[in-house]
């Protein structure tokens, strides 16, 4: 139990990778919010870490808007007595090309991916102190790294989530704080059932579209799962030497 005694936050962490993470750290000893705009799915997970001997909550939060995430750090600290990990994993996706892409829609996507983190960070930054330095661990993508056609919206969020990982990093680093971003490639999560929808070619299915990007796009052959991006964090959340990095946990795309 190498996170015993600690306290984590998880945005995001109602379904899909957000929840591999917060019950990745339950298992391994942490405290755990979980956080989402979605509170029955919140609600869920929580049940869930609670059935592993944990100390849980649900929290709604919406993380466009700072009332929301500071009172989520607020509810943390009041439930479990510290802040030491905070997982900003709380992410939309669409799929347009840039022309055709309403002014509305990269708003939306840039203010929950980009801008919520901005927000979650800057929050938790103070609780991270008093409890003598932590963990931040941001979830960018490995579209943050390179682009792709019909996302650039998606990409150019996650692009600032590494960008915002690698300065605040250095802001931090004499804190005891470390800031690391995981890039997950490709999990089977509602987003890649979006994905798959749009990515369809001719009579083909979703599932035969995700099929051909698992087996076209990864070299190992297999998708990710939320499950290794659980097991990253918990590394992360250990790891005393580890700060500025953005991890492509995606079987060798990148």
């Amino acid at each position: 139990m190498t996170l015993q005694g600690k306290a984590a936050y998880v945005t995001g962490g109602g379904r899909g990778i957000g929840r591999g993470i917060a019950l990745a750290l339950a298992r391994a000893g942490a405290d755990i919010a979980v956080a989402d705009l979605d509170i029955d799915g919140a609600e869920a997970v929580a049940a869930e870490a609670r059935a592993l001997g944990r100390r849980a909550v649900a929290l709604r939060v919406d993380v466009t808007r700072s009332a929301d995430v500071e009172a989520m750090v607020r509810s943390t600290v009041d439930a479990f007595g510290r802040l030491d990990i905070a997982v900003n994993c709380a992410g939309v996706v669409s799929v347009s090309p840039l022309e055709a892409l309403a002014e509305a829609e990269w708003d939306r996507v840039l203010g929950v991916n980009a801008k919520g983190v901005f927000l979650c960070c800057k929050a938790a930054l103070p609780a991270l102190r008093r409890s003598g330095g932590g963990r931040i661990i941001n979830v960018a993508s490995i579209a943050g790294k390179r682009g792709s056609p019909n996302l650039a919206h998606y990409c150019a969020s996650k692009f600032a989530v590494v960008g915002l990982t690698s300065a605040l990093a250095k802001e931090v680093a004499r804190d005891g704080i470390t800031v690391n971003a995981i890039c997950p490639g490709i999990v089977r999560t509602y987003m890649w059932d979006l994905l798959s929808e749009a990515r369809r070619q001719g009579e083909e299915t979703a599932e035969e579209a995700w099929q051909r990007s698992v087996l076209g796009l990864i070299p190992q052959g297999r998708p990710q799962t939320p499950e290794d991006m659980g097991a990253l964090a918990v590394y992360l959340a250990t790891a005393e030497n580890l700060t500025g990095q953005a991890i492509s946990l995606d079987g060798g795309i990148t």
